[in-house]
């Protein structure tokens, strides 16, 4: 099966990974140059004392990439089953991948809360007409 909403897919996908690359790019040395101790029973706030926001930026980012994404993937893989993942459809489905990505660059270099959630909410705007749509699609 090919669909042209599946390119906005492994696109979102990829850029998951990139962020999971610069998340551990920046988390190793961070924990090195704090001389963190690997131990397992420390919590995640244990772990935002030791390393600078800066670094956890990306590691919140790379969480939030695994939340309502998870929304925009199976709305495009029902809508490639469909056979409706073209025109308009892929558009948004484009819309959402670019807004994710920016709202990824945003958090990891400057967190500016405002932005960041501005573009949060325009993203899951498309994210929702892309779901509506789908829904009108599949009932």
């Amino acid at each position: 099966m090919s669909s042209p909403i599946l390119q906005p897919v492994v696109a979102l996908v990829l850029w998951s990974f990139v962020m999971w690359a610069w998340l551990y790019a920046t988390r190793i040395p961070a924990m090195r140059a704090a001389n963190a101790p690997l131990d397992p029973n420390l919590t995640a706030a244990d772990l935002a004392k030791i390393v600078p926001p800066q670094v956890r930026w990306k590691a919140d980012n790379y969480n939030h990439l695994m939340e309502q994404p998870t929304i925009f993937y199976a709305t495009a893989l029902a809508l490639a089953v469909a056979g409706q993942g073209g025109g308009l459809n892929a558009g948004l489905a484009w819309a959402y991948v670019g807004l994710r990505v920016i709202h990824s660059l945003v958090q990891a270099t400057t967190n500016a809360i405002l932005v960041r959630f501005s573009i949060f909410m325009i993203a899951s705007v498309v994210l929702l007409i892309l779901a509506v749509r789908a829904a009108l699609t599949v009932f």
